[in-house]
């Protein structure tokens, strides 16, 4: 299997810029003007893609009020029904191709998260570059099959699983022929806490799984994107919003416009500092060692006068012999009349 996948092209694993995916979610807020908005700031803020989710609130749930179709244990949404959330948070399906056109213009990647097999039939009409898997579906074997039979890259979201269920997930999408697989440890609170995000996680799962592997964060702020970044993350995906003053269910742990730019441009930075093993000098260094400590008269000495910690001091910069010598010198005299700061040299030693 590939450690690499490609999206429309572009690789996206270990070697390459990290792959950063913007997830509209409910963020559009049941207005196809701002959706598009949404999509033109994330181009801006310096998002690779943009995700958006394929369902209906009948394809996930029931329209019913029984105990177990309602909402509690101190969510964001606490006392709505499931059906209720997702109608809420549902984009119409006719949005889809409009956007996508709109992502195609911006220079964005454009796929989505389907919730059943009409969703998947629906965006492979489309021809959509990859496929997600919300951490939710990941139990859904059905629907695994079903994605990965259209061959597509796939990403897909770990959160809730167990190292079990994820063996079982991945050992399904491959076995319905995904060659291209990406996984995201996830953890599916919202918003979730940093001290239950277990980022070294990250590393153990693209060694075990032998695939990419990133971060679907949930998280409030920028700060554990950047470090599962310097764990070793290839792909980061986080909710974006106009506002969070704007309402909507996702909108309390997305990030806006501005956050968004902050998190990349800490992104890349981290990525670059990151380069390669390396104990050579980089060109800076070099022009620093002229700094470095060497050994120096420190006080005017005349000839035959001996070496001792008073006339000699290993100091900065780096003119005189190296400081190795230190012990070596002392107790030796002067070949000739020593000047204060002259850097010492074995001329200068009988």
């Amino acid at each position: 299997m590939s450690t690499n996948i490609h999206i429309a092209g572009r690789p996206v694993g270990v070697g390459h810029p990290v792959y950063i995916i913007a997830e509209l979610s409910a963020n559009h807020g049941g207005s196809f003007e701002q959706a598009a908005q949404t999509l033109r700031a994330m181009k801006e803020a310096g998002a690779d893609a943009v995700k958006i989710q394929t369902y209906t609130a009948d394809t996930l749930t029931l329209d019913s009020d029984l105990p177990w179709f309602r909402i509690q244990g101190g969510t964001l949404w606490d006392g709505a029904t499931l059906h209720q959330l997702y109608q809420q948070a549902a984009m119409p399906w006719e949005w889809t191709p409009r956007l996508q056109a709109l992502a195609r213009e911006l220079g964005l990647h454009f796929f989505s998260t389907p919730f059943d097999a009409t969703a998947v039939d629906f965006l492979q009409q489309l021809d959509v570059p990859a496929f997600k898997i919300a951490s939710f579906e990941l139990v859904d074997l059905p629907l695994l099959r079903r994605i990965a039979a259209t061959g597509k890259p796939i990403i897909a979201s770990t959160g809730m699983a167990t190292l079990d269920e994820i063996t079982e997930a991945v050992a399904t999408l491959r076995q319905a022929g995904a060659r291209e697989l990406a996984l995201l440890k996830c953890t599916s609170a919202y918003p979730a806490p940093p001290e239950e995000m277990h980022l070294r996680t990250i590393a153990d799962m693209a060694a075990r799984f032998q695939v990419p592997a990133g971060l679907s964060d949930h998280t409030l702020g920028i700060a554990v994107p950047v470090a599962a970044v310097a764990l070793g993350a290839c792909i980061i995906e986080k909710h974006f919003t106009l506002s969070r003053s704007l309402p909507g269910p996702d909108s309390a742990f997305s990030l806006e416009p501005a956050e968004f730019r902050a998190m990349v441009e800490a992104i890349r930075q981290a990525e670059r500092a990151l380069g390669a093993i390396n104990y050579s000098l980089s060109p800076q260094e070099s022009k620093s060692r002229q700094f470095r400590r060497s050994l120096f008269v420190v006080a005017d000495m005349r000839a035959g006068e001996v070496f001792t910690p008073q006339n000699v001091r290993s100091i900065r910069p780096a003119n005189g012999l190296h400081p190795r010598h230190y012990e070596e010198i002392l107790g030796r005299r002067a070949a000739r009349d020593i000047a204060r700061g002259t850097p010492l040299s074995w001329d200068l030693i009988q």
